[in-house]
């Protein structure tokens, strides 16, 4: 049996060796210190702001969630702050329940679900124009606006874009003037989104939402002729118009008068009050129609049980 002395590596054999450990090395440091996306941030236990950006809180399970500036969780029995949900660089304004989930506006334009009982960042989405319009940039007056302003501006503006629904299931929309976007909750999916006619816009505070349907009002502007301007084609002005968005059905429209107001009544009604010509009925989001009126043409007698409802004129 014949052998060979083991042979001593050269200079020119170790230096591929070790250009593959420094590579490996740095490629390992870089993936250490690389940006966490989104700049989330789980901070422990007892790190709380003491200035929230609002005093909305919610209790869910055995938790109480406070805004500001990221999402705080608080102990319901004994009131021990337990962990703080931050993104680096922005500000949580407003949060809603979408079924277990807490839906975050941050001021940068992103909407966050969390999943509260493991503090798990579930998605992120970025709507389009939204931190432009919650700032109120360019707006009349905008400039002039004290911080305080600024930021109740904001706040408020976060709580009518944020729309959670619950039937057929947990999902999400986000109103802005210029579009509306719905999001399922399950995994963030992307399920619509819609602009105005031109010359019209959304109006996220005046919308509304019921257990089923988010309820968007739109208004329009503009003079002259043709459907570009926001006028009809005989150069009137177009009407008011209210648009319900739904998850597993197509959208309805309902025609109404430009300064029409929404009113939650229940999970499947809204009261819809268009001024004093048309009064005040109830929208059926179930049912994607208005209820009729007792005693009119469509129940001719009160004192008949019609199918279904009717409301009281």
């Amino acid at each position: 049996m014949s052998w060979k002395p083991v042979r001593p590596l050269s200079s020119r054999s170790v230096l591929p060796a070790l250009a593959v450990l420094l590579v490996l090395g740095a490629g390992a440091a870089a993936h250490a210190n690389r940006p966490v996306p989104f700049g989330d941030r789980v901070d422990a236990p007892g790190i709380a702001d003491a200035s929230p950006v609002s005093a909305q809180s919610l209790a869910t399970g055995s938790l109480e969630l406070k805004v500001g500036p990221g999402l705080e969780a608080y102990d319901q029995t004994t009131d021990e702050h337990l962990w703080s949900y931050r993104r680096e660089g922005a500000t949580a304004l407003h949060m809603a329940m979408a079924g277990e989930n807490a839906v975050v506006v941050w001021d940068d334009g992103m909407i966050t679900s969390v999943r509260p009982s493991d503090h798990s960042v579930r998605w992120h989405r970025a709507v389009p124009g939204l931190a432009e319009w919650l700032r109120a940039a360019g707006e009349p007056g905008a400039d002039a606006r004290t911080d305080s302003e600024r930021r109740d501006t904001e706040v408020e503006r976060a709580a009518a874009a944020l729309q959670t629904v619950t039937e057929p299931e947990p999902w999400v929309a986000v109103v802005t003037p210029t579009l509306a976007m719905g999001f399922r909750d399950r995994d963030g999916d992307l399920r619509f989104n819609s602009r105005p006619q031109t010359g019209c816009l959304y109006d996220p505070l005046r919308t509304v939402h019921t257990d089923n349907a988010v309820l968007v009002p739109r208004s329009c502007t503009g003079t002259g002729t043709g459907t570009g301007t926001g006028t009809g084609g005989a150069g009137h002005p177009l009407p008011g118009l209210v648009t319900g968005f739904r998850l597993d059905a197509p959208n309805w429209h309902l025609d109404t008068g430009p300064g029409v107001l929404l009113h939650r009544l229940d999970g499947r009604r809204a009261a819809v009050d268009d001024g004093p010509v048309v009064g005040t009925r109830v929208f059926d989001t179930v049912q994607g129609a208005l209820e009729p009126v007792c005693g009119t043409p469509e129940v001719p007698f009160a004192a008949v049980k019609p199918e279904g409802t009717c409301s009281k004129p």
